[in-house]
């Protein structure tokens, strides 16, 4: 057991003061995944902030509707059952209810969500001891080890790790932006910018500073968002990580032709992974089988597999055509 000090807080300043000159401290909010790895010795914080009591669980529309605002410790569950996400943004509230239980939805936030950590089995288990996410310097176990869940764009010879989150996948889609708040004041990331891939530093998840706090994350006010679809495909019909998954969100007209689309792919790479090469190959074109495979393997023309996990490039492709389809088909 490694010992740490816990405390509560009941406002932003708050938790940021508690934080400072504390650079192996961390904040608490549902703790599904935080809790998980200080139990396997991957994390081992020395000080937790509760932050269940700042008052950002609020999902509200921003003016002028520019939008939708969702506060960092909003639940999945109360996000993804809300009628703004539902009705506005039907690919966000599909992502959160293909994620984890209904029991880990009631506890998980909206902030802990894009900091999940990935579920590779080499970082998992400090038994292994070569992860450069885990331990940089120490090589990439999954390289040449049991690699079937793992990065197949993206990646570097330092990590081929996955991002787990099927709620980021959407976010990426809809091209959200989240807020972060720290001693200097409050700024906005990109959500294209806030993940990283590894490089040559695969121990950096995010382009969050260790002193700042997720404050909240921001929704465009997108028309055709209302158009969208979260496809997962997995080993089993629940509690399952994605194997692969598509965020797709299609603009038509009367035609059929389309004006625009938004896609993002879960499950491919250490982010969440924007399919630009597809949307690109998207845009004009009839929204039919031919179009989509095409758009497909152009994003995926870039793929790299190993040797447990090459069958991910084509189901990829695959899911990429059955979700556009299933857009195509909404009313």
């Amino acid at each position: 057991m490694n010992p740490f000090s816990y405390s509560r807080v009941n406002d932003a300043d708050q938790a940021l003061a508690e934080l400072s000159g504390k650079p192996e401290g961390k904040f608490l909010g549902g703790g599904t995944n935080l809790v998980d790895l200080m139990k396997m010795g991957v994390e081992t914080p020395t000080q937790l902030i509760d932050i269940n009591r700042v008052p950002l669980a609020q999902i509200e529309e921003l003016p002028g509707g520019k939008g939708v605002r969702i506060g960092a410790v909003a639940r999945n569950s109360d996000v993804a059952e809300h009628d703004l996400i539902k009705t506005r943004y039907p690919v966000l509230s599909e992502a959160l209810l293909a994620g984890a239980s209904p029991q880990l939805r009631n506890m998980a936030t909206v902030g802990g969500n894009l900091l999940q950590r990935t579920r590779c089995y080499y970082f998992y288990d400090p038994a292994f001891p070569q992860c450069n996410k885990r331990n940089p310097g120490s090589g990439c176990g999954a390289l040449d080890g049991f690699n079937r869940i793992h990065a197949i764009l993206g990646q570097s010879e330092q990590c081929i790790a996955t991002h787990p989150s099927d709620m980021c996948v959407a976010m990426a889609a809809l091209e959200a932006v989240v807020r972060v708040r720290g001693p200097k004041g409050e700024r906005e990331i990109k959500f294209e910018d806030f993940h990283r891939l590894p490089g040559n530093t695969p121990e950096r998840d995010a382009n969050l500073a260790a002193d700042e706090l997720i404050v909240a994350v921001d929704l465009p006010g997108t028309p055709f968002a209302e158009r969208s679809h979260y496809l997962k495909v997995r080993d089993r019909a629940s509690y399952a990580f994605a194997l692969i998954s598509v965020a797709a969100a299609l603009d038509l007209d009367s035609s059929k032709k389309i004006k625009a689309v938004r896609l993002a792919l879960g499950g491919v790479a250490h982010k969440p992974w924007r399919a630009y090469k597809a949307e690109k190959e998207l845009v004009g074109k009839n929204a039919d089988e031919k179009t989509f495979r095409a758009a497909a393997e152009a994003e995926l023309a870039a793929a790299k597999g190993y040797k447990h996990n090459s069958f991910k490039i084509e189901l990829a492709k695959r899911a990429i055509v059955r979700a556009l389809t299933n857009v195509t088909a909404i009313a």
